[in-house]
């Protein structure tokens, strides 16, 4: 996949819209950017995004949440769990991320994006301050604890391969912009913690 994702299309012009970010930026009463939600499995990013949109929209924000699973649904419906489609799933992302940002939007992702290159790489996709990388801490004793899915059970009866935090490296954000015991805490401080991040960076 990662082949393909390199080739750049042929016969293609950038058409500049007259209505600009700024512009929408400004109707919108909140600067466009995404929220980058990264941890194991089972750490709470999906459900930590969730509670954020909610609150963002209370505030009249326009948001959109882009959740591992449902993305897989369509949008990267074709890719497996290799190395290689983990790689393209998170490219793929990033992409429509930066085209959130653009309309004016908050994109919350939550995905465990394990790798520190992948992320780095959708960081580079956006202008600078637009990427806000959460780390959402948690203990794999904790995430296998609150295992919904069954998936470390799979994976550590061999029945799922390349499973993140068993069979396949988790690693951890070296310089995020803010983490989030979310093994620990409740979810309204974690929400919390979120907003006055973003209140801080002028974002809303």
């Amino acid at each position: 996949m990662s082949n393909e994702s390199n080739k750049t299309s042929s016969n293609v012009v950038w058409h500049h819209a007259t209505v600009t970010r700024a512009r929408r930026e400004a109707q919108n009463d909140h600067r466009g950017a995404i929220i980058w939600f990264t941890g194991l499995s089972g750490a709470g990013k999906s459900t930590l995004a969730h509670a954020v949109e909610e609150a963002l929209h209370q505030r009249d924000c326009r948001t959109f949440v882009m959740d591992g699973d449902n993305v897989r649904h369509g949008l990267c419906g074709d890719l497996g769990f290799s190395n290689e489609d983990r790689e393209e799933n998170i490219r793929r992302v990033g992409e429509v991320a930066k085209l959130f940002t653009e309309a004016g939007i908050l994109v919350l992702t939550a995905f465990i994006s394990p790798f520190r290159s992948d992320r780095a790489r959708v960081r580079g996709m956006a202008q600078h301050g637009d990427f806000i990388e959460i780390y959402c801490n948690s203990s794999i004793d904790i995430c296998e604890r609150r295992d919904v899915k069954g998936l470390y059970k799979k994976a550590r009866s061999g029945q799922l391969a390349e499973f993140t935090g068993i069979s396949s490296p988790y690693e951890v954000p070296q310089n995020p912009e803010l983490v989030v015991n979310t093994g620990e805490l409740e979810l309204e401080e974690c929400v919390k913690l979120v907003l006055s991040e973003l209140v801080n960076r002028g974002i809303i």
